[in-house]
């Protein structure tokens, strides 16, 4: 008989000790490892997002670098280049730290007055 993967949710054989697809184990301790397995996920997620940002951040760097200290001509190739890597980088670091505040929930703590 197949039954639901309680991690994935793909189909797998109510006599399998693990999932072939996502490998969790199947048994007692259900509803712990489930939780264990989405933190972890959740915190993969979350670090991949920080390393993408920092990616980002040294993108746009490089593009303001390019046209600091290369002093290109305004229209030149070089000067386009480097307006595009900027805005890029600076983009994709919007775009990444929106994404982390949405992983960590809008858990803010209010003052109470």
């Amino acid at each position: 008989m197949l039954i639901d993967c309680p991690s994935c949710k793909k189909k797998i054989s109510d006599k399998a000790k693990a999932c072939q697809h996502c490998d969790f184990t199947v048994g007692a301790n259900d509803a712990d490892a489930l939780l264990r397995k989405k933190k972890m996920e959740r915190y993969a997620k979350h670090q991949s997002l920080q390393t993408q940002s920092f990616v980002a951040m040294l993108l746009f760097l490089t593009g303001f670098g390019m046209m600091y200290w290369g002093e290109p001509e305004i229209g030149s190739n070089q000067h386009s280049l480097a307006m595009l890597i900027c805005v890029v980088g600076f983009a994709w670091y919007i775009i990444n730290r929106a994404r982390l505040v949405m992983i960590k929930g809008f858990n803010f703590k209010f003052w109470k007055i």
